[in-house]
């Protein structure tokens, strides 16, 4: 039987998931705090968030490594699927939220606990991927959102914070910063309106451009079926490329921006985030498709990425038809084999070359501008004619339709 008292919490030790805990526990729950490692994490900031959960009053706290589960799930897919939303955001903390939810729902069966919570505000999109995803996962669970439950402000939650002599950081104070391994969010001051940004100091992990190398860094990322698997020739794993190259884009300024789009409940939301890992591995990706896959190919797998995105973003990740596109998607990748030949520089990611044994620019078949074995001159000057021949219909029957209008009004 589940102890009716006990609640599992989704803790990142920052100043509203401490709130929750003590509020939890003036409603008379024995609260256990969960962080969900989907990268960023250092071996400082563990400690730190175990030691704030127990100067909460927490009667346990796990922390559990999610790394391999959010790229094999996830990072994977918007890897393949190229995926950015609004052309610019790489989904960052948004489908960690999924994977979080899944520990939670497992944490709370071990501890046989009938209740769950998260530190989600009314506002935002984090809400509803937690519910839902949760709800899926275990129907009877009971979810609370004390944020969102009592409409409360940032300058209240510190308040109640201090009268029980709990600190919190300064800049948890201003923003909301969430870390993972697809890249920071930073949500605050600045981006509740749509004409600031945040200062450069409040990116974790990314250095600003004028203080950046002057010299670049030149890499070759090595792909197969559509994912990383080497670095300048080296083998290793997706997690450890993800970690190595946030370290180093994030050296030479890769990767920040500020997305403006709509969120899950309808209204406009705006989020600053820096992700040098996620944008290096897409644009070296993406070239690397346009090499080897036909436009009908690019044209329905970028579409259905498009759609497949969006559901992630929006928290329909559970949806069957998400691994429908999931099978079309891997199917695309079959042939997106090689390398990728990339320079980073002041922000910039210049992509410098590509190679791949499934390459449809190979010279053996057609060289761009030049002969090639594929056709004759003749033949050549004949699709011309036939591939413009509706354009010069239409053009035709303009004329005389016009000259037919004219003559009878």
């Amino acid at each position: 039987m589940k102890n009716k008292k006990k609640i599992i919490l989704a803790f990142s030790g920052g100043l509203d998931t401490s709130f929750c805990v003590l509020w939890l526990k003036k409603q008379g729950y024995d609260v256990i705090t969960l962080t969900a490692d989907t990268g960023g994490f250092t071996k400082s900031d563990k400690e730190n968030i175990a030691k704030q959960s127990i100067l909460l009053g927490s009667i346990k706290h796990y922390f559990i490594d999610a790394k391999e589960d959010l790229y094999k799930k996830i990072i994977s897919y918007i890897i393949k699927g190229n995926i950015l939303r609004g052309d610019v955001y790489p989904l960052c903390a948004g489908p960690e939220r999924l994977i979080i939810a899944a520990k939670l729902a497992e944490t709370a069966k071990k501890e046989q606990a009938n209740a769950v919570a998260h530190g989600s505000t009314g506002a935002g999109n984090d809400q509803v991927r937690f519910d839902v995803a949760l709800k899926v996962l275990d129907p009877q669970i009971k979810i609370f959102s004390p944020i969102r439950d009592l409409s409360i402000t940032r300058e209240c939650e510190i308040e109640f914070l201090q009268k029980n002599n709990i600190s919190i950081p300064k800049i948890s104070k201003s923003y909301s910063i969430n870390k993972g391994m697809l890249g920071v969010t930073v949500g605050g001051k600045e981006t509740k309106g749509s004409w600031e940004s945040p200062q450069d100091d409040v990116y974790p992990g990314v250095t600003p451009i004028p203080e950046t190398p002057n010299k670049s860094v030149d890499l070759i990322l090595s792909f197969q079926n559509g994912l990383p698997m080497a670095i300048n020739g080296k083998k290793i794993g997706g997690v450890e490329i993800m970690e190595y190259l946030a370290e180093i884009g994030g050296k030479h300024g890769i990767g920040k921006n500020i997305h403006l789009g709509n969120t899950i409940i309808g209204i406009k939301g705006r989020v600053a985030f820096a992700a040098p890992a996620i944008t290096v591995l897409i644009k070296a990706h993406k070239e690397l498709e346009k090499l080897v896959q036909t436009r009908w190919q690019l044209f329905w797998k970028d579409h259905l990425a498009d759609v497949y995105g969006n559901f992630l973003h929006e928290a329909i990740y559970f949806d069957p038809v998400m691994r429908d596109i999931e099978a079309m998607i891997d199917s695309s990748q079959k042939r997106v084999i090689g390398d990728v030949k990339i320079k980073l520089l002041k922000g910039n990611v210049i992509i410098e070359g590509y190679k791949s044994p499934y390459s449809l620019m190979n010279p053996a078949v057609a060289v761009y501008g030049e002969e090639n074995s594929l056709w004759t001159g003749a033949e050549a000057a004949g699709f011309c004619k036939l591939y413009g021949l509706q354009s010069i219909l239409a053009s035709n029957a303009k004329k005389i339709g016009d000259t037919y209008e004219k003559n009878h009004n």
